[in-house]
């Protein structure tokens, strides 16, 4: 918790003693200005990285019918915007619902690599961007969520966004190991975060940052949007992670505030 020097209506500096006694009193309010929703709507035919569909939904009661509209839902725990929780690529890594609620409410870092996955569909987020980013808007704070922004979102419901060539090999962009190591080494951060299929990128036969990622106790979530609507530094996310008992991870609603 930060320093703050408080004081009563008179002007009177709080005793130590009565400032630790405030100490755990939420604040009356929390402000702030925009909300954006970094979540993808699930639908069946959201692309999926195996390729077939991940969600299936039937209605079990009709309003008309009924009185009353209810639906059965059927899907993958990695579908859509979803999380993946640290046993997903770790033997006894936690599960969904173990990780801290705490770790889901952390300062957001959007590194902004629209023009290189542009030029390379397989481009991997460096630790020469993350420099670079820090040059620009200073270091990335204590236990933050770093998203990749690199404009995958508008070609949901296009091929291009598994971008799948002849071979079956897939084409997006995703983090680099290197990076995922320089942020589990160099800095304190909690998640990790992209707009396409994968936090590793499409063409990946061994998932290097899952398995350095995740295995180093942090969650990832993959399929956001709206990044590009957010601040690059200074939003904070609001993860909405669902709570599976031995999740490996699910969809979720994902926010961000600034």
């Amino acid at each position: 918790m930060c320093g703050a020097v408080a004081s009563v209506a008179g002007g009177a500096v709080l005793s130590a003693s009565a400032l630790a006694a405030t100490a755990n009193v939420l604040p009356e309010t929390v402000s702030f200005s925009n909300v954006i929703d970094l979540t993808q709507t699930l639908t069946p035919d959201f692309p999926t990285f195996e390729g077939g569909p991940s969600f299936e939904e039937s209605y079990e009661y009709t309003f008309a019918k009924d009185g009353l509209n209810l639906k059965t839902l059927h899907y993958h725990e990695h579908v859509g915007t979803h999380f993946d929780a640290p046993i997903h690529f770790s033997k006894d890594g936690q599960s969904i619902d173990e990780i801290p609620v705490e770790k889901f409410v952390c300062p957001l870092a959007v590194i902004d690599v629209r023009d290189q996955a542009a030029d390379n569909p397989d481009y991997r987020v460096m630790p020469e961007d993350i420099l670079k980013y820090e040059q620009q808007h200073g270091r990335i704070p204590d236990r933050a969520c770093v998203a990749m922004l690199s404009g995958w979102p508008q070609y949901v419901g296009t091929d291009k966004y598994r971008g799948e060539d002849s071979k079956g090999v897939l084409h997006f962009p995703g983090f680099h190991e290197d990076t995922a190591k320089f942020l589990i080494n160099e800095r304190s951060v909690y998640g990790l975060g992209v707009d396409t299929l994968s936090i590793d990128y499409g063409p990946t036969k061994d998932f290097p940052v899952h398995y350095l990622w995740l295995g180093s106790g942090r969650y990832g979530i993959e399929n956001l949007t709206n990044l590009d609507q957010v601040p690059l530094a200074g939003a904070t996310i609001i993860a909405g992670a669902p709570k599976f008992k031995g999740g490996t991870g699910g969809p979720g609603r994902v926010l961000a505030v600034y």
